[in-house]
């Protein structure tokens, strides 16, 4: 009897692309954790933001259940990936097992996530620095991408993640270039929101955060990712990709 060909399909760099993308551009998604006691799975929607090295972060209380669990256990997954109109299964989504690591207050990182989180969402000002609140840094393991009926694809953890030295390179100069591009190029922004299928909102349009493979921008309330379809290992890499885009910010 013949083998039944596998509904799997071989990863290409198309379905990396779309993985990422689902993954980094999710303001929020849905997080599977192991109940303490009880080893059930439970799950919960939790706001995601980015680190440097665009893996996945959470900010969540002491007091929920699934901050217990990921203390109790680290083993996590996470799924994104937003459902339009239609059947909601014909739509792409991304489910990426993790492990979770509590991130330090005093640590060196601490800073930056908060910063990175506060641009992706200013209204966990509100409760960013309760005592009973902390991030969870979530490194992917691995992944399986559901790109609509018939794409299904297995994928790795380093497919999702920056390698350390590129990332810290850029991180520094993030704030800097944020800050000039929001205040010099803000017709580019629009443009580049109106490029990703979003009517800029009038005014309220910024981009709130730059990693060596893409630009987060938020329209309103809506974020959206743009990859750059490489990594950006340099500034000077940095320098030509934003020339690329019609945004100068190097020059003098």
């Amino acid at each position: 009897m013949a083998d039944k060909p596998s509904v799997i399909r071989e990863t290409d760099e198309e379905a990396r692309g779309l993985a990422r993308a689902l993954l980094r551009s999710a303001s929020y998604a849905s997080l599977s954790v192991l109940e303490p006691g009880t080893g059930f799975p439970f799950v919960s929607r939790t706001l995601v933001g980015t680190a440097p090295d665009c893996a996945p972060i959470i900010l969540v209380s002491a007091l929920s259940t699934h901050t217990k669990a990921l203390l109790a256990d680290g083993r996590a997954s996470l799924l994104a990936g937003e459902p339009g109109k239609g059947d909601p299964l014909a739509h792409p989504r991304v489910t990426v097992q993790c492990l979770a690591d509590p991130v330090d207050r005093d640590s060196a990182i601490h800073a930056t996530l908060r910063r990175r989180f506060l641009a992706r969402h200013p209204k966990a000002a509100l409760y960013i620095d309760f005592p009973d609140f902390r991030f969870f840094r979530l490194t992917p393991q691995r992944a399986s991408l559901n790109g609509g009926f018939g794409r299904a694809y297995l994928l790795e953890g380093s497919d999702f993640v920056i390698p350390p030295s590129i990332a810290n390179q850029m991180e520094r100069y993030e704030q800097d270039l944020l800050d000039t591009i929001n205040a010099g190029w803000p017709d580019i922004i629009s443009r580049l929101a109106a490029a990703r299928g979003r009517n800029p909102a009038k005014g309220r349009c910024r981009l709130v955060g730059i990693d060596p493979a893409g630009l987060d921008l938020k329209n309103g309330d809506t974020l959206i990712r743009k990859e750059f379809g490489r990594i950006v290992d340099s500034i000077e890499s940095m320098r030509t990709l934003l020339n690329e885009l019609n945004i100068p910010v190097f020059q003098n």
